[in-house]
């Protein structure tokens, strides 16, 4: 995929190395390399790129701070030799976050979840070519149950069927939870090969897992990204 980035670190054995994995794995325009935050500012007034990477830990300006200096949509991959920033990364248009020193291995996992974020195939243009109904039906023994979306909780997968949770009631689906995912629309967002959730129910999100009142579901890194997308419409 053809897609523009730059780089930002004040380490220039690490802008070297990004450099090099861009150059040899990818076919990506790397527009610039920018060694301080204040340098990064002045280009990005200038050009325009799809996304950034971005160190953490620089002197003036961190990454973190930078990154909220720029317009919401920039997509940034976050590139840093210390994980507690995590989290407090996703507040942002994030892709990634790399963790220093950077392997092979992980930079080309990391060019597929960008690639991913670019695709025309995102879960949030998929959602958007779904049907906005706000109910469906459910086979119960021989009757036809009505459920409306919005007092669906979540959906969890458990090998040839689904439970669906409502606050009052489960139910089971004799459908595999892709076929499911298929024909639900926003506000249902996949967050694990398990599960799928309601983001309307959604009480908190933190260390990698969604709550909807007491119960806890994991964030796989798998789905991530997708669903972060689709809750940062929603961050303000």
């Amino acid at each position: 995929m053809n897609l523009s980035c730059i780089i930002i670190d004040d380490e220039p054995n690490a802008v070297s190395l990004l450099e090099v994995l861009i150059g040899q794995t990818t076919q990506w325009q790397l527009f610039g390399k920018c060694y301080n935050a204040l340098e990064a500012i002045e280009f990005l007034k200038k050009h325009t790129v799809d996304f950034i990477f971005l160190d953490i830990n620089m002197p003036h300006l961190t990454g973190m701070e930078l990154a909220g200096l720029l317009p919401k949509e920039t997509k940034i991959v976050f590139t840093t030799a210390y994980a507690e920033h995590a989290a407090d990364s996703y507040a942002f248009q994030t892709i990634d976050y790399l963790l220093k020193p950077i392997t092979l291995k992980r930079f080309l996992a990391a060019t597929q979840k960008i690639e991913a974020a670019f695709s025309k195939h995102t879960v949030i243009e998929k959602s958007e070519n779904k049907p906005e109904d706000d109910y469906f039906f459910v086979k119960s023994g021989k009757t036809l149950r009505k459920i409306l979306l919005d007092e669906v909780l979540y959906f969890e997968g458990e090998k040839e069927y689904v439970r669906l949770v409502t606050a009052t009631e489960e139910l089971l689906i004799y459908r595999r939870l892709k076929e499911v995912e298929m024909q639900l629309p926003q506000p249902f967002v996949r967050v694990h090969n398990s599960y799928i959730v309601n983001t309307k129910r959604l009480s908190k999100i933190q260390d990698n897992h969604v709550y909807i009142g007491d119960k806890q579901i994991p964030v796989s890194e798998k789905f991530r990204e997708g669903f972060m997308a689709v809750i940062r419409q929603r961050i303000f």
